[in-house]
This record gives structure tokens, C-alpha cells and sequence, in this order.
């Protein structure tokens, strides 16, 4: 995880009042369900608003592996985002490889260590849209 479970603790404890920001970026928390356990796991993400949706990016800081957030995902696109007290239930989805250069853009200038991570794994760091449920 990127900052661990305290993070998450104080973060949905304070409805991001602390936790939303982070070394100069912003924080989401996202609730996916356990693809082997089945039980709720809360991961804090960078993220950034695109339209109506929000975006994150399964890095895993350039590990050779997608992060188990991603994983749980992929068997079930079912989620939970908190964006500071804003809680909704959200339907998650790779980008496609049309919308990824433009999201890709949007989270190197929040983050620009992405374009490191990258760089040093040869899996191809995928970007997630979360799509708000109506």
C-alpha cells in the first residue's frame, strides 16, 4: 500500500480532513472487495477529477506485479470511493488505449514519479477510470 492503514484510519475517520492531501497531491480512499477473502479493502490512492470520473494508476511504484487493488478489481469492478467526506459507489475500468495517453498526462503532473515507475518495470502500468454510480 501506498501509505498504510493508518492513513486510511485517520482519513475516513476525519473525512479527509487528514489524508486528502498528501506531499502535494490529493488522496482517495478506494474500497474494493477481497477477490480471495471476499472482505472490504481500503487503499489510499493519488488521484485526480477527469469529467465526472475520478483516476487513479495501478503502479505499485514499478513493481513487476499489478497491485492487489487492481487484482480485486479485475474479478469484481464493484468499488467504494471516499473523496474527502463524498462516499459513492463506483464502477472501475482500465482506460483504453485511446484515453490512456491523455489520462497518463493528467497523473505524471500530479505525480511525476509515474513516469519513473514506468520505466522500470516492463509491465505496462495500467490507469483506472472509477466511474460515479447515478
Amino acid at each position: 500500500m501506498l501509505f498504510g492503514q493508518e492513513h486510511v484510519q485517520r482519513y475516513l475517520e476525519t473525512d479527509g480532513a487528514e489524508g486528502h492531501e498528501w506531499r502535494g497531491t490529493t488522496v482517495l480512499i478506494l474500497t474494493t472487495t477481497g477477490r480471495r477473502s471476499g472482505e472490504p479493502r481500503s487503499t489510499p490512492l493519488i488521484y485526480q477529477p477527469h469529467d465526472d470520473d475520478y483516476i487513479v494508476v495501478a503502479s505499485k511504484g514499478g513493481a513487476p506485479d499489478h497491485p492487489a487493488w487492481y487484482l480485486n478489481l479485475e474479478a469484481d469492478s464493484d468499488a467504494t470511493v471516499q473523496v474527502l467526506g463524498d462516499r459513492f459507489k463506483a464502477r472501475a475500468r482500465t482506460a483504453s488505449p485511446d484515453e490512456k495517453p491523455e489520462l497518463w498526462q493528467l497523473m505524471t503532473s500530479t505525480w511525476p514519479a509515474y513516469d519513473d515507475y514506468q520505466r522500470n518495470t516492463s509491465r505496462d502500468i495500467p490507469v483506472v477510470v472509477l466511474e460515479r454510480e447515478k
